[in-house]
């Protein structure tokens, strides 16, 4: 056999190939995604073509970090371990020899799947896997299954190449980070809250954190989770984490002393809901993310959710409103976020709620309700009292906004 092979591992896209003329600024921004991921391995070079991203090791023993970090950045469908070779069917063979020396042979049955982005290729697809597929059953003596095999084998047939790999691990999919702009989410303990920024992250998004506390009226648990929480997903987009907690805990005491006790989610979510405008006019977002369900709870039937939107002119996004808790459950498993959801906190909206919450409030009995208290005052007291985190999230220490919860 000739010299080693350069190992390098093809990062494939999904619905960048449905872009039309924006298509240049959505790989731009997976590129730029892709090289700040990998910005401290020994990767020698990254090259894009025919909508897939090549990435050419120095050291093959970094694929395992490597493959850690691609699972993390949105734009990518699937990525493999793959070789470079010649546009010839022996080099072709080549390189499937030196993968099957690398990896050693399937553990069972296995396919070729080609795909020719250069259909000028003397060969055509189904042709070419013959051919392939007869030299690696000839050289390991593995069975063909072309339905349910244990490994797929990938060529992909380029205008001056061909790029052969093993099986492909998922990615993430979705858009690059921030080729949609800027949300405010709001972040709490729950399960909810994370699955929705994480979609709106999966869309595109840079996601400024927002979370409200009633500390120390509560137990200062949730702030603890949700620092946690946003860690976890600010792995999908660094460097641009932010993360604002705001305790409103005294504002809702006064809501409570001052309105119908019936009406206080909702007017509580009112509060929440200006500050969040707030806060999104000074990050520069273009809408507020929540994870409300229809339904679930008192607060998210459609005349409460109507009365609660009806304070901002920024839209209002509910990604999960037709979710139900079981489906929203698994999605957390799924991405990682359930673990620290699960654990028992005190939510902010638990604070001074009556035992029966009005379902069916109207935009017009909230405002009535509302000049019984200083809104403006409220929302300027609690936005005064905020912590802001940025940067590194793991610097991020939930002290600190205690701290400034009882200054």
């Amino acid at each position: 056999m000739s010299r080693q092979m350069t190992s390098l591992i093809i990062a494939r896209v999904h619905e960048l190939a449905l872009k039309g003329q924006n298509r240049p600024f959505f790989k731009r921004a997976l590129y730029e995604n892709l090289r700040y991921a990998l910005r401290d391995l020994p990767v020698s070079r990254l090259q894009e073509r025919a909508l897939r991203y090549i990435i050419r090791l120095e050291d093959s023993s970094v694929w395992p970090e490597v493959a850690e970090r691609l699972r993390w950045v949105f734009g990518v469908a699937n990525f493999s371990l793959g070789l470079e070779t010649a546009l010839t069917v022996e080099a072709m063979q080549q390189g499937l020899a030196e993968l099957l020396e690398r990896q050693g042979p399937p553990p069972g049955s296995f396919r070729i799947r080609v795909k020719r982005t250069n259909k000028a290729f003397p060969l055509t697809s189904p042709e070419l896997e013959r051919e392939l597929g007869r030299f690696v059953q000839r050289r390991t003596g593995a069975p063909v299954n072309l339905t349910r095999p244990d490994v797929t084998y990938q060529v992909e047939v380029l205008y001056d190449r061909a790029l052969v790999s093993g099986e492909s691990l998922p990615g993430p999919g979705g858009l690059p980070m921030g080729v949609s702009g800027r949300v405010v989410a709001l972040l709490s303990g729950g399960y909810d809250s994370p699955v929705a920024a994480y979609r709106l992250m999966k869309r595109g998004c840079f996601v400024t954190f927002v979370h409200f506390h009633a500390y120390p009226y509560v137990r200062p648990i949730s702030i603890e989770k949700v620092v946690e929480l946003a860690r976890h997903l600010s792995r999908y987009q660094p460097p641009y984490n932010r993360l604002v907690i705001v305790p409103i805990g005294d504002a809702q005491r006064e809501i409570a002393l001052a309105a119908e006790a019936s009406l206080r989610v909702v007017l509580y979510r009112r509060l929440m809901l200006r500050l969040a405008t707030e806060i999104a006019r000074e990050e520069g977002a273009g809408a507020i993310v929540t994870g409300e369900s229809l339904g679930q709870v008192a607060s998210q039937t459609l005349e409460n959710m109507r009365a609660i939107g009806a304070v901002t002119d920024l839209p209002l996004l509910r990604p999960l409103v037709g979710n139900n808790k079981d489906e929203i459950i698994a999605e957390a498993v799924r991405i990682g976020t359930e673990r620290v959801s699960r654990i028992p906190d005190d939510d902010c909206c638990t604070v001074f709620v009556p035992l029966h919450p009005a379902t069916r409030v109207t935009t017009e009995q909230a405002e009535a309700a509302e000049r019984a208290y200083d809104v403006a005052a409220l929302v300027e007291r609690c936005l005064a009292r905020r912590t802001v985190y940025e940067g590194d999230p793991f610097r991020w220490d939930p002290l600190a906004a205690l701290a400034a919860a009882t200054a």
